[in-house]
């Protein structure tokens, strides 16, 4: 477009004021939720197998079938991918606002739902856990690229960077509220209803107070979510999808300015009207050739970078009970009662959230609008190969006896790494480098790759790792070897994504039109033309 924009103009260059903190709370708490939703499962897993696997005949705690333990960890991201490819086409083609109410409603509902599931037998009840989660999944997908894409379009570029990642921030506090919860609820009930270890309880007494542990916890997710629904059905439209999808400048103009301190002119109001047939021509779709000259390496580099973090971050995220159990971090489980070894494993997970992963959320929002995207996302590749390769490497020094805090904080540094790095601008980019009307769409099918390697590093790690019982061998290896293969596998994921990383810009200080070639298609700056081949 050949014309100014003076209404986005006027948008980029808008003092932080104090509503955008509000749209980070609001968009950023249901992110808190899907973290919270998403985690969660892999606190209460094996407290599962315990109530519905345990065999009498056994004098061993039960467990979940390796079948259905994927499908309990991994039925969500299903979900996900899918709400991630139809909610993010919805949101540009119905617009931000009016898909975002949806979404939440979705989450609440699977939320108390999950927490209800019913059943006669084990299997019923594990394919009625399963069946809401999904559409659980389905709502959280929604929520990625319609909040990438709302907070994207409200800021302006000097603090676009910081205002986005804050919003993702808030899933280092939904991982590390799933961890509170969980060492509350198994405290209270445990104080409660004490039992004796589980060897000497072979009936097991606890199962009738645990059935409610697991419920309590899932349904918990649904309070966040509930509590931001009305805040985000006041939330207006966002200003750049008005103006450029919409076509409508002038309620782009009087929507902003309820909103943000932003003074605009009448002139400025009606600018869109004399280059709407203009615009109409210049406009391309999703499958064009166009698209695929002007940004299609861009969504190449996005997708394959996603894909790779998520196989690598997810399979640490959602297992790591068994990676502490095959480095004799927790005590073995027939050592303990059901609701003690729910505690134990919930405050391993929260101790290594609160270390290293909201530290690492955190850096990102402080640092991204200073050293930029680009050095993050290959720094954060760089040292989380380089520190799953420290723990893989000597993987039997680190299951010794008296080593294994050095393990915990060597793996604690790879969730750091993580956020400070790639799983945060994995997240920021795509909502910041694709023209408006294609903006959610792209940043749902960038995010989807991310949840089908979420898929496979769920049901994948689950089968490498089968022998992370330290009593058990797995094919005639050592005990333990799954975990530390598994270690060298997500490690080579990282060094695939660091290679990818160098399709993608540089978005630090650009306007989202700059950057998508919807400023000045016909002339793009000398700038445009290094960071971004072909326009």
């Amino acid at each position: 477009m050949a014309h100014d924009h003076k209404v986005l103009d006027a948008l980029d260059a808008a003092k932080t004021q104090w509503y955008h903190f509000t749209a980070v709370v609001i968009a950023g708490m249901g992110f808190f939720t899907d973290a919270y939703d998403l985690f969660s499962i892999s606190l209460v897993t094996k407290l599962l197998g315990r109530i519905y696997y345990f065999d009498p005949s056994s004098r061993t705690p039960g467990t979940l079938p390796p079948s259905v333990s994927a499908a309990v960890n991994g039925v969500a991201f299903c979900g996900t991918l899918a709400g991630q490819l139809f909610f993010g086409w919805l949101g540009d083609k119905m617009g931000r606002k009016k898909v975002y109410g949806m979404t939440l409603m979705l989450m609440v509902i699977c939320c108390l739902a999950s927490g209800l599931s019913f059943g006669s037998t084990p299997k019923a009840v594990m394919a009625t856990l399963c069946f809401f989660r999904f559409w659980l999944g389905v709502g959280i997908g929604g929520d990625y690229p319609l909040s990438a894409t709302i907070m994207s379009e409200y800021a302006n570029k000097k603090t676009r960077g910081a205002f986005i990642a804050a919003v993702f921030a808030m899933q280092g506090f939904g991982n590390l509220t799933g961890g509170i919860v969980a060492i509350i609820i198994s405290a209270t009930l445990k104080a409660r209803f004490d039992a004796p270890a589980y060897k000497d309880d072979p009936a097991g007494s606890t199962v009738s107070q645990a059935d409610y542990a697991w419920r309590i916890v899932l349904m918990f997710g649904a309070i966040p979510a509930l509590l931001t629904y009305y805040w985000r059905m006041k939330m207006p439209e966002t200003a750049r999808y008005t103006a450029l999808v919409a076509k409508n400048a002038e309620k782009a103009t009087s929507d902003m300015a309820r909103v943000l301190n932003v003074e605009l002119t009448e002139q400025e109001q009606q600018e869109k009207a004399a280059h709407q047939e203009q615009e109409r021509q210049e406009e391309y779709g999703l499958f064009s050739r166009q698209f695929a000259k002007r940004h299609g390496l861009h969504l190449l580099g996005t997708t394959v970078c996603w894909f790779m973090l998520d196989i690598a971050y997810y399979s640490q995220n959602l297992f790591q009970k068994d990676i502490y159990a095959a480095v004799n971090w927790l005590p073995k489980a027939d050592t303990m009662n059901a609701l003690e070894e729910m505690f134990k494993i919930s405050r391993a997970q929260t101790l290594v959230a609160l270390c290293g992963t909201i530290p690492g959320y955190w850096f990102t929002v402080f640092f991204i609008d200073i050293i930029g995207r680009f050095i993050i996302q290959l720094g954060g590749f760089l040292f989380m190969t380089a520190f799953m390769l420290g723990l893989s490497v000597p993987y039997h020094h680190w299951t010794t006896p008296g080593n294994h805090a050095g393990f915990i904080v060597m793996y604690a540094f790879t969730f750091f790494f993580a956020n400070f790095g790639p799983n945060s601008t994995t997240f920021i980019v795509p909502a910041e480098i694709f023209p408006a009307r294609l903006r959610s769409t792209c940043h749902g099918i960038s995010s989807a790759a991310g949840k089908a390697g979420a898929i496979v590093g769920s049901f994948g790690f689950l089968y490498a790792a089968q022998s992370t019982d330290p009593t058990k061998t797995d094919a005639g290896y050592p005990p333990g070897i799954g975990v530390r293969n598994s270690l060298f596998m997500l490690a080579g994921c990282n060094v695939i994504g660091f290679l990818f990383t160098f399709l993608v810009p540089e978005s630090r200080g650009k306007s989202l039109e700059e950057l998508s070639g919807e400023k000045d298609e016909e002339a793009p700056s000398p700038d445009m033309q290094q960071t971004m081949p072909d326009n």
